[in-house]
């Protein structure tokens, strides 16, 4: 079943099939999670009122991630990757268009939207494993860039065009229709991908012998001792964490701030977050020159920088505008520097460490965002958006000023040799 040309004979990526299929396939998909994005907590903010009730959503959602990430490696080295991604698909599909069904025929029911977001997150982990490890079994490796940058471009239209469709759907017929639709994206997904052919590589590569414990232990330990170990990666894997503790619920204040406390409508949330998504496509663009430029310490620093001006702007502005466009902010700063945080691994993991550093790396940094969420939403409901944005704000300055203080300050690229793997891409919006 590998369709992958000899060397010597492959043909561009607009001939290309299978990776067409795949690439527009997955365009469609990330427009439905984009739309959930928004719809769920607008969903939940509907029928409850409740900021701290948007929070515990984005925590569920947080800890399963941490939770799957632990071995969602492990299960994607065991399977066949494209039946795993298909099955993901539709169960997804199934999870998301019950939501509108009990909806209609039951009335509001908050604990099933608790009970979906937790298997939607380990099915979306899952997928996105095997997303960033199929995509090297569609194209030859001299063509993973220009790949890469169009499976970046759709992710980039996603943010652009999913808050929008989702704020419109929400006002016209509701959030939970919303997520009938992100759920029939999903149905597509898993046909487009009925028809698509992988290097079928999995099929016939060895298979880890010895205790499966120690190779479980193996691939975590490992991968925290590489982290710590490397002096800017130490740096870096203990200011995410403290970053990622602010940004995971950002979202949900912006979401209340525009929606409850300046009472505009759906469409116009669903709007702005859309809008904001400008800063996704620019960061995309801009973080190559930069890097060159500036060097990787720099950079990640000013992306925290204009993280933490960003939240405070968007709690305390009352003009439409002016948060759009500091939301706009936010997204750059997070894109930078998750691309530039992401390339220094690249750059200095032996790629035989690379998936377990990164896991790792993710499983660390991740673990703060869920309890940051519902601290943030908890101080919400009782000081409201302006006065906790503001603190945000401020802690995202400290941690810049607490990076000022380690090996980030110096660091150039970062790099001790050539890139290692130059395929791997953020499928997920993980910060990093």
């Amino acid at each position: 079943m590998n369709r992958v040309p000899a060397p010597g004979r492959h043909p561009s990526l607009r001939r290309n099939r299978d990776f067409n299929v795949f690439w527009l396939g997955q365009a469609l998909s990330v427009l439905g999670g984009s739309i959930s994005l928004l719809a769920l907590p607008v969903l939940v903010l509907d029928a409850t009122g409740s900021v701290v009730q948007m929070g515990l959503l984005t925590v569920v959602a947080g800890a399963g991630t941490i939770v799957t990430g632990l071995f969602a490696g492990y299960v994607v080295d065991r399977t066949d990757r494209r039946r795993l991604m298909i099955a993901c698909d539709l169960l997804r599909a199934l999870l998301m268009g019950s939501v509108p069904f009990v909806w209609l025929v039951a009335g509001p029911r908050i604990w099933l939207l608790y009970v979906v977001t937790a298997l939607v997150t380990v099915l979306k982990t899952l997928f996105d494993v095997a997303y960033v490890t199929a995509v090297a079994n569609l194209v030859p490796v001299e063509q993973l860039t220009a790949a890469n940058g169009r499976l970046t471009a759709a992710f980039a239209f996603g943010t652009l065009c999913g808050p929008a469709a989702a704020g419109f759907i929400a006002a016209a017929v509701g959030a939970d229709w919303a997520l009938g639709v992100d759920g029939a994206t999903f149905l597509v997904s898993a046909v487009s991908l009925r028809w698509v052919a992988f290097a079928r590589e999995e099929a016939g590569a060895a298979r880890p012998s010895g205790p499966e414990p120690e190779k479980l232990r193996e691939m975590f330990t490992e991968g925290f001792r590489f982290l710590w170990a490397h002096p800017v990666l130490r740096s870096l894997t203990v200011l995410l964490t403290l970053l990622t503790f602010v940004t995971l619920g950002a979202t949900d204040l912006l979401i209340f701030r525009v929606g409850e406390e300046l009472g505009r409508s759906e469409a116009t949330v669903g709007f702005v977050i859309a809008l904001s998504g400008l800063g996704v496509v620019g960061a995309a663009f801009a973080a190559a020159p930069l890097r060159r430029t500036f060097g990787f310490g720099v950079c990640w620093l000013g992306s925290t920088a204009l993280i933490g001006g960003a939240v405070a702007v968007t709690g305390v502005s009352r003009s439409l505008p002016v948060i759009t466009a500091a939301a706009a902010v936010f997204m750059f700063g997070l894109t930078l520097g998750a691309v530039c945080s992401m390339t220094l691994r690249q750059e200095v993991t032996p790629d035989a460490l690379l998936g377990r550093v990164t896991s790792a790396f993710w499983t660390v940094h991740g673990a703060s965002g869920p309890v940051g969420a519902a601290v943030l939403t908890f101080l919400v409901s009782r000081h409201g958006v302006p006065a906790v944005s503001v603190g945000a704000g401020a802690f995202c300055l400290l941690v810049v000023g607490a990076g000022l203080l380690t090996p980030l300050r110096g660091s150039r690229t970062g790099a001790v040799g050539p890139v290692r793997r130059a395929h791997e891409v953020p499928v997920c919006h993980r910060g990093s």
